[in-house]
C-alpha cells in the first residue's frame, strides 16, 4: 500500500528533461552560481578540487594557459553554458574578442543589455533575484556549464 501511494505521489511530479544529465555524464562539468552551497557550482570551495571544474586553476577549464581555459585570454574555445529550459548562453573564456564569449561586452552573450547574457543585471540569467541566474546566491536553478563539443581543429583527408 505504502509502495503504491509513494508511485502516485512521485509520478505527479516528474524530473524536467533538462535535468537529465547528471554529474556522471562526461559531458556536465557543473554550474555557474554564487551559491556557495550548490553541488558543482563555481563558487562552492569544494569544486576547487575537481579536475574539470572551471574553478580548478590546473585543469583543463580553469587555467589561465590552457585553450579552453576560463581565465585564459586568448582561448579559442570554452565550456558552454546552458540554462535549464536549453537557451543557449556563451562560452566560459576570459578572450575579450570572441563573439560568444560571456567576457565579451560588446557580444550577444556578454552584453550588459542581452536578454540571453549572464551580465546583464535585469535579465533572468543574470538578476541578482531570478532563480535561474547566475549572480543571484540563492538560486537552485543556475546555468550548466558543459565541455565544449569534440571535434578536430581542422577536416581529415580521406
Amino acid at each position: 500500500m505504502r509502495v503504491t501511494v509513494l508511485a502516485a505521489f512521485l509520478a505527479l511530479f516528474p524530473a524536467p528533461e533538462a535535468w537529465a544529465q547528471t554529474a556522471s555524464d562526461p559531458a556536465y562539468i557543473g554550474v555557474y552560481s554564487t551559491n556557495l552551497y550548490l553541488q558543482g557550482s563555481t563558487s562552492n570551495p569544494v569544486s576547487a578540487y575537481d579536475y574539470r571544474s572551471p574553478a580548478d586553476p590546473y585543469g583543463p577549464y580553469g587555467s589561465r594557459y590552457s585553450p579552453t581555459g576560463a581565465r585564459n585570454p586568448y582561448a579559442v574555445d570554452g565550456a558552454r553554458f546552458y540554462s535549464s529550459d536549453g537557451t543557449y548562453l556563451g562560452r566560459l573564456n576570459a578572450n575579450r574578442y570572441d563573439p560568444e564569449s560571456v567576457s565579451n561586452p560588446y557580444g550577444r552573450y556578454g552584453s550588459p543589455y542581452s536578454s540571453t547574457s549572464v551580465n546583464n543585471p535585469y535579465g533572468q540569467y543574470g538578476s541578482p533575484y531570478s532563480n535561474k541566474s547566475a549572480r543571484n546566491p540563492l538560486a537552485t536553478d543556475p546555468p550548466r556549464i558543459y565541455e565544449p563539443p569534440k571535434y578536430p581543429l581542422w577536416p581529415r583527408r580521406r
